[in-house]
């Protein structure tokens, strides 16, 4: 099978998640970067920011248009992971392959172990911290910037959590913060970008957009705890293999 049509499989399926869950999917793009179209773990994870930028963005157009974007909070929220993002985004060229890979799948399964026990955030008045909300902030960047991942498994409970924002604002709140902190991280691998081949991850982003709006359907159908319960088990298998595959 051509690399053109594993990606345009793999994007539709992850675009899929994106838009069934609203967030979390993105996930699963640098291990089907990695072990479809094999990337190594620095490509992957720069791809994944790649495509992570670019599904946020339309994602967030949709959600803005619909009044779910809180821009002065959000944007404040992404200040404080600009940083970090960028720190990571250089860090990641100087990581072994192995110990990236590694991170990789130990962050993916706690984002599926999260995904499997939680519970629907409740939405209450809480008092902000600015320390909380920067530490967050912070630690959301840190992460986009060196594995490459979106974060919204991470970013939304965060923003409810610690600044109170209501579930439909946080969702689309989440897509600003998270094209903020990829393009941060992007930033520091220029040299990484240009080696990446687009004639693979063009198509990846193309399926990956289009299946997003397949996932809006799709989550109109079955409901979001099955969804989630099943997309974390698929994550959760996948970190596995992934520790066991890491070289060491």
């Amino acid at each position: 099978m051509s690399a053109v049509v594993l990606a345009l499989a793999a994007g539709a399926v992850i675009g899929l998640a994106l838009g069934a869950l609203g967030g979390g999917g993105s996930v699963l793009a640098v291990p089907a970067l990695i072990y479809l179209l094999g990337f190594s773990p620095v490509g992957a994870t720069t791809a994944s920011l790649v495509i992570v930028t670019l599904t946020s963005v339309t994602a967030l157009v949709a959600h803005a248009r619909d009044g779910n974007v809180r821009w002065r909070t959000g944007l404040l929220f992404a200040a404080a992971g600009i940083g970090p993002a960028m720190l990571g985004g250089a860090l990641a060229g100087r990581t072994p392959q192995a110990v990236l890979t590694a991170l990789f799948g130990v962050v993916a399964g706690a984002a599926a172990l999260r995904m499997l026990r939680s519970r629907p955030i409740a939405e209450v008045a809480v008092t902000v911290r600015p320390g909380r909300a920067a530490a967050a902030g912070a630690g959301l960047g840190a992460v986009t910037g060196v594995l490459g991942v979106g974060g919204g498994f991470l970013a939304v409970p965060a923003l409810v959590g610690v600044l109170g924002m209501r579930m439909r604002n946080a969702v689309g709140t989440s897509l600003l913060v998270i094209t903020v902190n990829s393009l941060a991280a992007l930033s520091m691998r220029g040299r990484a970008v240009e080696g990446l081949d687009w004639a693979v991850v063009g198509p990846f982003v193309g399926a990956a957009v289009l299946g997003a709006w397949d996932g809006k359907r799709l989550a109109a159908r079955v409901s979001a705890p099955t969804l989630q319960r099943i997309f974390a088990l698929v994550l959760l298998a996948v970190a596995a293999f992934m520790l066991v595959s890491a070289p060491l």
